[in-house]
This record gives C-alpha cells, sequence and structure tokens, in this order.
C-alpha cells in the first residue's frame, strides 16, 4: 500500500488543496484547520449551513492567509489582538479574531453576518478522552488529527450507488469525488474495501499513527462541491450498507505518536 494524496483545509470545512508532501504536527497537518468562521452570536458556521462557504479558497504561504472566491477579490488576513472564546461540541476554545475586513469579505460570500476566527495555539484543544490519550490534541477539525480514507472504500461505495440508483430507476450517477469526504490521507493499493475498519495503528512512511475510530459522516457529504447543492448520496448508500449505532461511516481518524513528514509514495503499513 501507499500514501496516494494528502489534503489540508486551512479554514474549516472549506475547499481543500492537495499537497504532495506535509509535516505532521501532534495536532494535525502544518496548516491544517487553524481557522473558523462563527455567525455574530459566536457560534460556529460551517458549509453544512452555508454551501456557498465552499466556494472560498483559502492558500498558506507560510503564516500568511490569502481568501479568494467569486464575489470579491483576494482578502490578505490580518489576525488581530481581539480573542474571544468559541464552543466546538463541548469544549470551549479561545480563539483569534481576524479583523473587520475578513469580517465582511466573508460576510458577503455568505449572506449573513459571520466573522473569521484564528487557533494561534494548537495545543489548546484536547481531543475526546474516551479514544485518545490526556495529551492528545487537535485543531480545529471536527475531532481527530488526521482523517484517512482508502481509494477501495470509495470504489465499492460508488458501485453501491450505482446499484441503489438503478434499483430505484434513476440513472446512473457520476462517481463521487474523494474530497466529498475532506480526508487528510488517502491510501491506494488496498486488497479489501473498508479493511481501514479493523486497523488499530499503521505507519505512514517513518510516522505512526493510532486509529482513534470510525469517521460518522454528515451532510457536509453530500453537497456538491461544483454547484453547492445537497443530493441524496453518500448519505442514502451508506445508510443502506454502512449504518450502525445510529450513524453512517467512512474513513477511519488518526493521531500521531509522533511529529513527522509524509509525502505522496510513502509506503503504509498496517502494525
Amino acid at each position: 500500500m501507499k500514501l496516494a494524496s494528502m489534503h489540508y483545509y486551512p479554514v474549516k470545512s472549506t475547499a481543500g488543496h492537495e499537497v504532495r508532501e506535509a509535516e505532521v504536527h501532534p495536532w494535525g497537518l502544518a496548516g491544517d484547520r487553524r481557522y473558523l468562521i462563527t455567525d455574530e452570536h459566536g457560534e460556529v458556521v460551517t458549509a453544512r449551513e452555508e454551501p456557498r462557504l465552499l466556494s472560498c479558497v483559502a492558500r498558506l504561504d507560510g503564516d500568511a492567509l490569502t481568501l479568494t472566491g467569486p464575489h470579491a477579490g483576494p482578502l490578505p488576513v490580518t489576525p488581530t489582538a481581539s480573542r474571544s472564546t468559541v464552543t466546538m461540541g463541548r469544549t470551549p476554545i479561545e480563539l483569534t479574531d481576524c479583523g473587520d475586513d475578513a469580517a465582511r469579505w466573508l460576510s458577503g460570500l455568505a449572506g449573513r453576518q459571520v466573522r473569521l476566527k484564528w487557533l494561534d495555539d494548537p495545543t489548546r484543544r484536547p481531543v475526546n478522552p474516551q479514544y485518545g490519550l490526556p495529551t492528545d490534541r487537535v485543531s480545529l477539525a471536527d475531532g481527530y488529527p488526521l482523517l484517512l480514507t482508502t481509494t477501495a472504500s470509495l470504489d465499492r461505495l460508488n458501485d453501491w450507488i450505482v446499484e441503489t440508483a438503478l434499483e430505484r430507476g434513476e440513472e446512473a450517477p457520476a462517481p463521487l469525488p474523494m474530497h466529498r469526504f475532506r480526508p487528510s490521507v488517502v491510501i491506494d493499493g488496498v486488497a479489501e474495501p473498508f479493511a481501514e475498519d479493523g486497523w488499530k495503528r499503521i505507519r505512514i512512511g517513518a510516522v505512526e499513527f493510532r486509529v482513534s475510530k470510525g469517521c460518522d459522516r454528515c451532510v457536509m457529504t453530500t453537497i456538491d462541491t461544483a454547484t453547492y447543492t445537497k443530493g441524496k448520496e453518500p448519505i442514502r448508500t451508506l445508510s443502506r450498507h454502512r449504518k450502525w449505532d445510529g450513524k453512517v461511516w467512512f474513513g477511519v481518524n488518526l493521531i500521531p505518536d509522533a511529529p513527522g513528514r509524509i509525502a505522496q509514495g510513502d509506503s503504509v503499513t498496517i502494525l
């Protein structure tokens, strides 16, 4: 098996970028998911509620973030000295505000009043203690430092989606792209679809990871990233083939044991 691709998402839940190599930090890939968007009340806003946010492209050059979108010119982001507390799940986190210019730019895109926040210190947020160690940390990802998927599992899911459509008298849809699932790393060469469900520890290149838990999937996966409209798949088909504990599952979450560097083409070993 080998590492087929890596992706990072500077702003939580917006468009990602494929990279050829990346630094692995204890809380995730370098630069990954360090910014998020809130409403005027300080509640987290994602593309689940505002799919147009998927048209925002956030690019990092060192520590400098620039936003581009279809509604306005590029915006260099400059964090301020102002901080506030935002709750993710049940965890309050102190975040730095990115200023009125970023707020106006993103509000124009979202069609509502929002603000951009930055996690300047990624050691602030612990992972769920049920699935990690007390020392484990995560940036602003949904719950864990990295998300792993495999091409074999996506191929099987796309086959199932076609079967579901044909059984219902619908036209066979185009295959879903992997970026619908927003993985950090994608593994190629796995013999069996969903073999990752049974993995406990893996090594990518020289970096070792614990597989903390499977990833339960939400409505975000149903949003077409080209049209920003919601459909039925893959939730409809996952509910038929991959549903337990009241949730549907695709991919697994990873926690690195130590910092390191990974690159496309690295060998992947199940430990």
